[in-house]
Parts: structure tokens; C-alpha cells; sequence
């Protein structure tokens, strides 16, 4: 089973997460050791295919061993959440946060094998545009509970050494509230004890960390993925008056598609966007750009870019 994603607004609620919460278990959410975990029940939803994971590549051997499976097993399609630098003009407290996809074995237990896939860490074409980690080497799932909307995902004592801790608990954060079960956010515990983000050990969400959220958050498609027309964008953004700049590009930089996005909301408040874009001519990969159009020179601030294959 393959599962893709179409673009809809709203922060916390996207198609991928109902149909990654359609594969968990009808049952109570439980308490897996190991870095498993269940969901509870939701309801089946039909997705339209216009988004395709990356295949497998020999330069990805970092997660080979997160997303391989069996050849023609059911799998599924997991967001996991990096770091990674943006363009132009930016805030000096880069990088950001940034989604990564991986096509994993289809499981009654998504969130366990998410944060798995997490702690595996970006692929070696991932990490040559910039993808990085602040979760440490070494850092192993212990256990993993969803209950009455709460994550807590208790990992080994390597977890413990990442100062400050905020961009690796953001990571976790993204990763396990794309699951429509974790609606009131994630605790973090390390070998058993809770474990502090900026002097706090509440659960928290992902508007708790707007310090490493981009001003221009694509969170669908992801780096690498296959796409098919129309494209389809969605994601957040807190942007000057809402608005911002997209750009389709093919290998060879010729623009294909494009224009200006406006946000639900912007100018210190994030809002969620959703728009397509059309693939044109037989270019067989290009990339997606987004930036902000400075209003004082017309300069590119906060520049994504994100590289793509087009299937056509």
C-alpha cells in the first residue's frame, strides 16, 4: 500500500496524517517497549496520489535500514523532520526545521516507526543540501506511549547530551504530531526521566517551537520526492502581509510555473497555505523554490528550495 498525500489547509490536520492514522490498530493506545506503539482508531480516508516518496537509492544508506522492505510488501509513507539551512536573507538563529520523507513497511505501530526512521538521521543526498540533525548519534527509542492526545517517547540516555536541547525535541515534535492521535502535544523523557525543553517538561506542541520553524514552512512536497501534475504545495508561513513567491523550475533553470501565495495569515501570526502548480514539458527533475520578496528592495528572503523528480 502506497500511501500520498493531497494538499489541504490547516496547521495540525493534513491528509497524510488521516491516512497514516487509517494504518494504526483499532485499539486503545498502549505503552510498546522498543519504539513501538499504536494509535487509536480513525476513520478510512481516500487520498489522491499526486506525490510520490523518493525510491530507494544506494546514496541513502543511512536509511536503509529504516525503509527498506520487501519487494512488493504494503508500505507506507512516513514525514520525519530534519534541520536544514534556508537562502537569502535570514534570521540568524538557523537552521530550521524541515521534512523528509521515507517509504517504510506498512505498521500498526506508524509513530514508533517514524521516530525510528528520526533517529536514523538524514540520507547522504539529504545531508548534500544541507539536512542535519541535533539529535545525537547513538540515541535509541526505549518506548513510545500515545494517550488522551499526549506522545511520550522515552529515549537512552544518548538523547541527554544535545544542548540546547531545543532543535531535537522540535524534531520529535514535527515527527509525532503528524499523527492526528497526538492532538496535545509531546513529553520527552530520557531513560525513564523526564526530561526538560527551555525549563519546561509539559507536553508541548509545534507552536512551542516557532524559534526553528521557518518563515516559509513547505511541509509537503519534501526533498526528492516524485511528483506528478499538478504539484501540489502546502505548508505554513508567517511572512510580510501573508504573501510569498513560488517557483517551478526545471534541471536546466527554465521557470515552468509560478507566482505569488498568500497565507491565511502573516505579519507575526503563522497561517497555513495550499496551491498547484502545473508540470510542463518533459524535463525528468527540477525544483520548487518559495521565498519572500523583500519590500524594501525586491530581495529574496527565506529562501526554500527543494530539488524534485517529475513523473509527468
Amino acid at each position: 500500500m502506497r500511501v500520498t498525500r493531497q494538499g489541504t489547509s490547516g496547521w495540525g490536520r493534513i491528509a497524510l496524517r488521516l491516512a497514516l492514522a487509517a494504518v494504526a490498530m483499532t485499539a486503545p493506545a498502549v505503552v510498546v517497549a522498543c519504539g513501538g506503539s499504536t494509535a487509536s482508531p480513525a476513520s478510512s480516508v481516500t487520498v489522491t496520489a499526486t506525490v510520490q516518496p523518493p525510491s530507494p537509492s544506494p546514496s541513502a544508506a543511512t536509511s536503509a535500514s529504516s525503509s527498506a522492505s520487501p519487494v512488493g510488501a504494503p508500505t507506507v509513507t512516513l514525514s520525519v523532520y530534519f534541520l536544514r539551512p534556508i537562502g537569502g536573507a535570514q534570521p540568524s538563529h538557523g537552521p530550521f526545521v524541515a521534512t523528509a520523507h521515507r517509504l517504510v513497511a506498512a505498521t500498526k505501530a506508524p509513530a514508533g516507526a517514524a521516530v525510528k526512521a528520526l533517529l536514523a538521521g538524514p540520507t547522504a543526498r539529504e545531508k548534500a543540501i544541507g539536512m542535519t540533525t541535533a539529535i545525537p548519534a547513538g540515541t535509541t527509542l526505549r518506548s513510545l506511549a500515545i494517550s488522551a492526545g499526549v506522545a511520550t517517547v522515552d529515549l537512552s540516555g544518548a538523547f541527554a547530551q544535545t544542548t540546547p536541547a531545543t532543535r531535537a525535541a522540535a524534531q520529535l515534535c514535527y515527527t509525532l504530531t503528524q499523527f492526528p492521535t497526538v492532538s496535545r502535544g509531546v513529553l520527552i523523557k530520557v531513560n525513564g526521566a523526564a526530561f526538560a525543553v527551555n525549563g519546561s517538561g509539559a507536553a508541548r506542541k509545534r507552536a512551542d517551537y516557532e524559534s526553528v520553524t521557518p518563515p516559509i514552512f513547505v511541509e509537503s512536497p519534501a526533498p526528492f520526492d516524485v511528483v506528478t501534475s499538478p504539484l501540489k504545495v502546502m505548508g505554513t508561513a508567517d511572512v510580510f502581509e501573508a504573501t510569498f513567491q513560488s517557483r517551478l523550475f526545471d534541471s536546466a533553470a527554465r521557470r515552468l510555473a509560478g507566482g505569488t501565495v498568500t497565507a491565511t495569515s502573516g505579519s507575526g501570526t503563522r497561517g497555513t497555505f495550499s496551491f498547484s502548480l502545473p508540470l510542463t514539458g518533459s524535463a525528468a527533475a527540477g525544483r520548487l523554490v518559495c521565498f519572500d520578496a523583500s519590500a524594501e528592495n525586491g530581495a529574496s528572503l527565506h529562501t526554500v528550495s527543494i530539488p524534485l523528480t517529475f513523473g509527468h
